[in-house]
């Protein structure tokens, strides 16, 4: 299973004296995005190239995380370990079984990666990225090959939202070159985990294919947390010519697990693993499936298409009370929902090369169709027992179906003005169209309570400027400013009379990203990428309390301000002893991955209610929520190519992770409430420790450490599902696989 890493290759084509023997009429060859990634560089953080298949990503904030060459355990799905190098990241570490992953940057929220376009393999793997942009489904990481990122700008190619994109690479086998290679791991650990993984692939001719098969149990870190997971994929491509390739991919995703609730900040310092909720289950099925093709006209023009499909759900069911509140016990009853994801789509992404001016410009173009269309069923009765039971005694009284139809068109222009800069304009065609329709509940007579059609119907131009200027062959600056947006969601369009009305005139939410920055491979022995930032996020949607003309209170939910992100991104990754003596058997290389943002509200309107009277006030200057300041990661790591007929490499790590004290709601409050659900979320920092030994016959041993200090922190305090209240992060724990390729 040789891999070459497509960074390393394409600056390897590159005279060793840099762009100076560039002429302005040579013709540059792009190559494909195939897998040429992972075990022929010793890094795991990369930069992406200029162009990735039919995409331009030149002059972008980005990153490729080759997972292969994480020095850690990913059974768990360990995010903070996975993504250390990606300055910013900040992670709510909430779910140890690594089912959820929450992650955003720059001040955005984390819930389910909800602020990012997360894909697998290029498609949408959220419940509805337009509607409710929830990631319930995560690949399992032993499958997937490379992680991209693109921070703020990939709202041009891709859609929304204003975090940009994350697209998990998936393995498919066209990095095997025989007929079956096997993968097989097995990871035990504390809390119960126990994971199985076994992969078979192989290439026959024109054929290469992948499948795997996950499956996941572990009891958790604290009481009532179980879980178990089954997830299976499998892949084939043929390639009938030179010219030609497609491929067929399908998946299935399986989620059990209990949720032990949150915690008052005082009962959790005391003992994180308590829990006080024991009849609390979450449920997901996730089906995916996916036809691609690529097709080369010639050395300058491909197509590249996709049809893409989902099935989805997810079940909950519990006691949803405030954790002040005591569950009554099995004799009483529980709250259960249900919603059902089936969407589907197509994408078409075209890159034509042409000379002008003497020189290679490249055109990406793309179009886009999507259909979504989410059920929901909540407030449904389980009238006892602590099982996950999700089928109520009587109909569910909220019943409310929402349709989703987005088309969109995309085209970016890379202009070589010289070998040394490009220049990348692009715009962004959108046409959204929302519907909600239902009922919230019955009526004295029993006839629904009907919300009537409500229906968000609009179109608009995304514009963006980037441009990047090549220092030398490894050295670049890049600018980049995007407009971004992010659609009215679900639950932003229900009108439930007597209660919410919603502002005919919402509007998406809609702003710019901007970065400023400089990026290099230095040599093999320096990486390094700065930048400057900022997120300006317009017409956030809020609720605020109105007067009836009868003085009855009643929420308006509309856009009622914004909020401004700015900071500082870095991150250097320097091997001294490799700088002593390159290519030497043993290296050291160390790494520090740094931001600082300063996310405000700026003219942001909410109200209180004072006796018969409600008074509007503004959060200008309070600092966003789930937004730390500061947020550090470091690590040293030895690795050591051993001559040896039985040991090929030894590696050993340590990491180090901070991240500053966040709030937990836009009122900035400090002291926690009674109910943990708001107040303070105070600053941690976490050590992690790693190792892993590789033999020459494909054999391996992995181990981690991870918060060796046993460090009692929370990540997040939860007003609803899945606490409320705050919500311990792990303790202590170790884990090891062991693993064969063959």
């Amino acid at each position: 299973m040789r891999r070459i890493s497509l960074v390393a290759l394409c600056f390897s084509l590159l005279p060793s004296d840099g762009f100076a023997q560039l002429d302005s009429n040579q013709h540059v060859e792009y190559l494909q995005e195939i897998n040429l990634v992972g075990k022929g560089n010793h890094r795991d953080h990369n930069f992406l190239p200029e162009i990735v298949g039919t995409q331009i990503q030149a002059g972008k904030k980005n990153c490729l995380i080759v997972v292969d060459k994480v020095n850690a355990v990913v059974a768990n799905n360990s995010m903070r370990q996975i993504l250390a190098k990606v300055p910013g990241i900040h992670i709510w570490e909430s779910d140890g079984s690594g089912i959820q992953i929450g992650i955003a940057h720059r001040g955005l929220s984390p819930n389910r990666s909800w602020e990012f376009n997360v894909r697998q393999n290029g498609m949408d793997i959220a419940a509805d990225p337009y509607g409710y942009p929830e990631a319930y489904y995560n690949p399992q990481m032993q499958s997937v090959q490379r992680i991209q990122i693109i921070k703020g700008a990939g709202a041009l190619q891709y859609g929304p939202q204003f975090g940009g994109l994350i697209n998990y690479v998936v393995k498919d086998g066209s990095d095997i070159h025989k007929p079956l290679a096997i993968e097989s791991e097995q990871t035990l650990g504390s809390f119960g985990l126990n994971n199985q993984y076994i992969a078979l692939g192989g290439q026959k001719g024109q054929i290469h294919y992948y499948a795997f098969y996950d499956a996941r149990r572990g009891d958790g870190f604290r009481k009532n947390s179980p879980y178990n997971t089954q997830t299976a994929m499998a892949s084939i491509n043929w390639s009938p010519s030179t010219r030609w390739k497609m491929g067929v991919e399908v998946m299935q995703f399986d989620m059990l697990s209990q949720q032990p609730g949150g915690l008052l900040d005082s009962l959790l310092y005391i003992d994180p693993r308590e829990s006080l909720r024991a009849r609390n289950w979450f449920s997901t099925t996730w089906k995916t499936g996916q036809w691609k093709t690529t097709y080369t006209f010639n050395k300058n023009t491909q197509i590249q298409s996709s049809v893409f499909g989902m099935d989805a759900y997810r079940k909950s069911v519990g006691f949803m009370s405030p954790i002040t509140v005591p569950d009554p016990g099995t004799d009483a009853a529980r709250e259960a929902a249900t919603d059902r994801y089936r969407n589907y789509g197509s994408e078409w992404t075209l890159l034509h090369r042409y000379s002008l001016g003497g020189k290679t410009q490249s055109l990406s173009a793309g179009i886009r169709y999507f259909h979504g269309q989410t059920d929901r069923l909540q407030k449904g009765v389980i009238a006892s027992g602590s099982d996950p039971n999700f089928d109520p005694i009587d109909p569910y009284p909220v019943q409310l179906t929402f349709l989703t139809q987005n088309k969109a068109a995309f085209v970016q222009q890379l202009f070589k003005i010289s070998p040394r800069l490009s220049l990348i304009p692009g715009l962004r065609w959108e046409q959204i169209q929302s519907t909600a329709t239902g009922q919230t509940g019955w009526l004295s007579n029993g006839e629904p309570k009907a919300i009537g059609q409500s229906e968000q119907n609009r179109q608009f131009v995304l514009g963006a400027i980037s441009a990047e200027y090549h220092l030398n062959h490894s050295t670049e600056v890049y600018l980049n400013y995007s407009q971004a947006y992010r659609p009215v969601l679900f639950s932003d369009m229900i009108n439930n009379p007597g209660a919410v009305l919603v502002d005919p005139n919402i509007q998406d939410a809609k702003g710019t990203n901007a970065d400023l920055g400089i990026r290099s491979n230095f040599s093999s022995f320096l990486q390094f990428d700065f930048s400057l930032f900022s997120l300006q996020y317009n017409n956030r949607i809020g609720s605020i309390s109105q007067l009836d003309s009868q003085g009855n209170v009643y929420t308006f939910k509309t856009n009622v301000g914004n909020s401004q992100s700015t900071g500082v991104e870095g991150m250097v990754q320097f091997d001294p002893l490799e700088a002593l003596k390159p290519k030497s058997a043993l290296k050291m290389p160390l790494f520090v991955s740094y931001a600082y943002t300063q996310a405000l509200y700026g003219d942001y309107r909410y109200t209180v209610k004072t006796g018969s009277e409600i008074q509007e006030r503004n959060l200008s200057g309070n600092q966003v929520e789930n937004a730390p300041k500061h947020l550090l990661r470091s690590g040293l790591q030895t690795e050591w190519e051993a001559a040896s007929d039985r040991i090929k490499n030894l590696q050993m790590g340590l990491q180090y992770s901070y991240v500053s004290s966040v709030f937990a709601d836009a009122n900035n409050t400090q002291e926690a409430a009674t109910n943990a659900q708001n107040g303070l979320i105070p600053s941690y920092g976490i050590w992690d420790w790693n190792a892993q030994i590789q033999f020459q016959n494909g054999s391996y041993i992995k181990a981690s450490i991870n918060n060796l200090s046993n460090e009692i922190y929370f990540t997040r305090r939860a007003g609803g599902y899945p606490g409320p209240g705050a919500m311990p992060a792990d303790g202590r724990s170790l884990l090891i696989s062991i693993g064969v390729e063959l």
